[in-house]
């Protein structure tokens, strides 16, 4: 990793992009607006392993902002809460979130995607299907393996994992999301009596922090343990941003370490113009970075649990990944050094 070259740059992961979405009137949150800066360089779900409908907190917690008080991020995050809910009440839901309920109210139950920053949230059945493709994954790591206990959570500030999961013990998820976003979320599930599973402790990292690595890092996120990574959600305005976000994970996470989820559509892509020519390029750049990675496609993830999809099914640019980490994190790489140094120095 060239260190001298990184600590130049100026990243801009939280920026918005060229033509910003509209602003809340005075005064204004930070949040979503300022830029980053870094330091260096398959079968069905058990029974029982996710919450059930029984498990849904009772009552309600404070109130959302008022639809002219929503900035489209906002509304991205409750858009996809009301797609949660509406799959847990299906006969035979992909997953089950009983709490997303509670982040709805009347007026967002009534809304369209309208509002919505086009974008930002997929169609209906790739967010069911990416869904069940991440909790899938993620439960499949953390269950069959004891290195995977410090998990990372890249999302809109609404993901209800760390309440639904059955987590193993000692398990540490640092969500990294919109600051004004998770705030509400976790007011509003509070407000319901939701509780975060026993065996998991939950860190919050604003997505709009100075330096993201020292924030999860004083956080307590240890560079020298194996870490997963999950992105759903996170707002990712340009490919730049995607870059940008690499650079962090490559920095934190060791070797060995998982980083998966679903890289979303970048309008800016000219040069990913089809599938084939957006995961070549998707699997230059994370190589870049160290990673090797796959792909999954949509209906093949849709064939393996069984899901017909419409008629009017349509690719909305979208790409399931799983990679791994080949390169020594930062911690890794500098203990080392520390070490010998100390030898020396004695």
């Amino acid at each position: 990793m060239d260190i001298v070259h990184t600590m130049t740059v100026l990243l801009t992961l939280g920026a918005p992009p060229r033509h910003p979405p509209p602003r809340l009137p005075p005064p204004r949150p930070a949040a979503f607006s300022s830029s980053w800066s870094c330091r260096m360089k398959r079968g069905p779900l058990h029974p029982g392993t996710f919450a059930s409908p029984a498990d849904a907190p009772r009552g309600r917690g404070g109130p959302l902002p008022h639809p002219e008080q929503r900035d489209p991020l906002l509304l991205a995050a409750l858009r996809a809460a009301r797609l949660r809910d509406e799959e847990s009440r299906r006969p035979d839901p992909l997953f089950i979130d009983p709490y997303a309920a509670v982040l709805l109210s009347l007026d967002v139950a009534q809304q369209t995607s309208d509002y919505l920053v086009s974008h930002l949230m997929p169609s209906e059945d790739h967010y069911r299907l990416t869904t069940r493709y991440v909790d899938e994954k993620l439960e499949h790591l953390i269950s069959s393996s004891d290195n995977f206990r410090q998990i990372v959570l890249l999302t809109d500030g609404m993901d209800t994992r760390p309440y639904r999961l059955c987590w193993p013990r000692m398990s540490v998820v640092y969500d990294v999301s919109p600051g004004r976003i998770f705030s509400t979320s976790a007011q509003q599930l509070k407000g319901a009596g939701a509780k975060i599973s026993r065996n998991c402790v939950v860190f919050h990292t604003p997505l709009e922090s100075p330096d993201l690595q020292e924030a999860l890092c004083k956080n307590g996120f240890n560079g020298n343990r194996p870490s997963v990574w999950i992105l759903q959600g996170l707002p990712l305005f340009t490919s730049t941003s995607l870059e940008n976000l690499l650079l962090v994970v490559s920095n934190l996470a060791t070797k060995g370490s998982i980083f998966m989820g679903e890289v979303p559509h970048f309008p800016d892509c000219t040069a990913a113009s089809d599938l084939f020519s957006k995961q070549g390029w998707l699997d230059k750049l994370f190589f870049t970075w160290g990673f090797r990675v796959s792909f999954d496609h949509y209906e093949n993830v849709a064939n393996d649990i069984g899901l017909d999809l419409a008629p009017t099914w349509k690719q909305h640019g979208g790409v399931l990944f799983v990679a791994e980490q080949l390169r020594f994190s930062d911690a890794q790489v500098i203990q080392p050094m520390e070490d010998t140094s100390h030898q020396f120095s004695v």
